[in-house]
């Protein structure tokens, strides 16, 4: 059951982290000052919590009640650690297929990568802690309702997340056009895991150097890219091509 998107009030988002709500994003008005906010923003740092500093007009147009400079989005769905999504899935499945999301930003991107995911039978999606679109009612509509079927897991940095594939067996190929390699000349079978990039910077440079091969998909027209979430699903079907030949 999806849950209401937004708290609003200091003591209600400090308890509301407290009580293990999984919490997207908090905005928090610029130059507020007192105990509560300072015991607020411990905890956010704490936790690692996105967080943005606004002006208070940002928050009235959030709300329209009493936010006492503080709103939080709360994600309607709930997340895994890690090493569950990836240990659990490693035992039931020999050919498992994990998505890595760099710093995805779009909202409705991140939905039609979800609901892409969930169609080619991908185990797990991993995004990070910060700078990553939240699970908004925009994403749920936008999958078509797949942000409820297909795992996920937020980590601090992406790195972790290759490392931790990477030691249990886990192929991790980059989409990335700084590469002379084909995406039809990379093998997807066995264990492996696709890296795809932000709509604007694309995977960022020390991400690349930690993944143990690169693809990119042929473009013959004069534009250079396509939306990563198209190109998401050209890599996905193209895994499931592979796969279906075996």
């Amino acid at each position: 059951m999806q849950k209401t998107e937004k708290i609003y009030g200091i003591r209600a988002v400090i308890e509301a982290i407290h009580t293990d709500e999984t919490i997207d994003k908090v905005f928090l008005q610029k130059g507020l000052k007192g105990d509560s906010y300072r015991e607020l923003e411990t905890l956010i740092r704490k936790k690692g919590i996105n967080t943005a500093y606004v002006p208070v007009e940002k928050l009235n147009r959030l709300t329209k009640g009493n936010h006492q400079g503080v709103i939080a989005h709360i994600s309607p769905i709930s997340f895994f650690e890690l090493e569950e999504l990836i240990e659990g899935t490693l035992n039931s499945k020999k050919q498992p297929l994990f998505l890595l999301l760099d710093q995805i930003s779009d909202v409705r991107n991140f939905g039609a990568i979800i609901r892409t995911a969930e169609c080619t039978g991908v185990d797990g999606i991993i995004v990070p802690r910060k700078g990553a679109a939240p699970v908004t009612s925009d994403t749920i509509k936008t999958s078509a309702g797949a942000a409820f079927k297909v795992p996920m897991t937020k980590v601090n940095h992406i790195k972790d997340a290759i490392f931790y594939l990477q030691a249990s067996g886990v192929k991790v190929v980059a989409a990335t056009e700084k590469t002379e390699n084909s995406i039809y000349d990379v093998s997807f079978k066995g264990p492996c895991s696709i890296v795809m990039g932000s709509e604007g910077m694309g995977i960022s440079p020390s991400t690349l150097k930690s993944v143990d091969e690169k693809a990119k998909l042929p473009m013959l027209g004069e534009i250079g890219s396509l939306n990563v979430s198209v190109a998401c699903g050209v890599f996905l079907y193209e895994v499931l091509r592979q796969r279906s030949l075996s």
